[in-house]
């Protein structure tokens, strides 16, 4: 069976992905997500002429050096002054408040001098000075945040200046999580002969994480036929939006998640893609339920999750696609085979800007060389090896 190509499995996954769906959410719980309804403006902001500063309302033309000018009253933030000022008048205000009518500037305290025939100016005034005009942040009708934003602490004011207490956000997807093999163990538990720590889950569940509703850990299957079938038969009635295996991908003896997955009704799109690590990659559908067999090896798991799995959440959730990394090589790459390449490599500042330093290990088990990796440099098929200096693309492994 020949390899698929890394962008056509993409696409693959891709057209099996819903459409964004939309549910209220309020703007506690909105940071990080994608708003699918522009945030709009139901109201002039601010809804009236209002001072920027602390000081006195009055009358430009009133304002004349040594004149002093009559206090009637204050105005203050929720407590504005109802009366319209006259000529040779001044109300004391605050920052926020409204200008009353009748005043055309404000003069901020540091440059008054009160005394009892009232309050004077050693300077002349400017008509509308310190004054935020109505509407001066927005206006009714107008766009504060577009539709397709990831929605930023700062949108979030900005929506709740405009008197939203909800946005209409994509629904976050239900993930569950699969670990398979009998050499497992969880973190923590005492290690017998011919076993190791499963790790694939809890790696995978952070990296998950931020794209999901909730991510439910089923725990480790073991290599048995009647057990494994009864694990994902009750991971399927829970109705996850997402399913992710690890483990039994590939063509031994004791990898039978396939072959289970199969018999319970899941509809294969494809495995096997010409990349490495993780070229025994699985995709398909149980009923609306989008199906992903991982490699059991943990930088393998990582990986293919990183390059399938992410591309999946966002086009499920309705983000724009990633901008495309190209920095220079701090060292050169080895020649590539006919597989695409992912290879690890570390993101470095340097006084030139930032560069990434490729990490020579390669072994798909090969975990701490993973835990220094926040980049993957995308090595082309049959690529010859770069030089150092070189622009090469790369994926950052914890961006959105």
């Amino acid at each position: 069976m020949s390899l698929l190509p890394v962008e056509e499995a993409i696409a693959a996954i891709l057209r099996r992905v819903p459409r964004p769906r939309a549910e209220p959410v309020p703007l506690s719980a909105a940071a990080g997500r994608v708003l699918l309804s522009p945030v709009i403006a139901a109201h002039d902001q601010p809804p009236f002429p209002a001072s920027a500063m602390d000081g006195y309302a009055l009358r430009a033309e009133d304002v004349r050096p040594g004149v002093p000018l009559t206090l009637v009253g204050t105005s203050q933030a929720g407590a504005g002054f109802t009366g319209t000022l006259k000529p040779g008048e001044a109300v004391r205000i605050f920052t926020g408040a409204p200008v009353p009518e009748g005043a055309d500037t404000v003069i901020m305290q540091e440059e008054a001098r009160l005394s009892e025939a009232g309050v004077s100016f050693a300077t002349p005034a400017q008509r509308g000075h310190s004054i935020r005009p109505l509407g001066n942040d927005f206006v009714r009708g107008q766009t504060l945040v577009s539709a397709g934003e990831r929605l930023t602490p700062m949108q979030l004011s900005v929506a709740a200046a405009a008197n939203l207490s909800h946005l209409q956000l994509a629904r976050l997807p239900r993930i569950a999580l699969l670990a398979t093999g009998d050499e497992l163990v969880p973190p923590g538990a005492p290690l017998g002969p011919d076993q190791i720590v499963s790790s694939n889950s809890t790696g995978l569940a952070a990296l998950l994480a931020p794209y999901a509703e909730t991510v439910d850990d089923f725990g480790i299957a073991p290599d048995d036929r009647a057990a494994l079938r009864a694990r994902l038969e009750a991971i399927f009635a829970a109705r996850p939006d997402i399913v992710v295996t690890t483990g039994g991908a590939s063509v031994g003896d004791h990898d039978i998640v396939q072959d289970i997955l199969l018999e319970l009704g899941v509809t294969v799109d494809f495995w096997r893609i010409n990349m490495r690590p993780g070229k025994p990659l699985m995709f398909g559908t149980h009923g609306q339920t989008l199906v992903f067999g991982l490699p059991g090896n943990p930088v393998s798991a990582m990986v293919t999750a990183a390059v399938f799995i992410k591309p999946a959440l966002r086009a499920w959730l309705g983000h724009a696609e990633p901008p495309v990394w190209r920095l220079p090589l701090l060292a050169p790459t080895p020649p590539n085979s006919a597989r695409r390449h992912f290879m690890r490599a570390r993101l470095v500042q340097t006084p030139q800007g930032p560069a990434l330093r490729p990490i020579g290990q390669t072994d798909s088990g090969h975990t701490s060389s993973m835990a220094e990796a926040d980049m993957l440099i995308v090595q082309p098929e049959h690529d010859p090896g770069q030089p150092a200096g070189s622009l090469v693309e790369a994926l950052r492994i914890d961006a959105f």
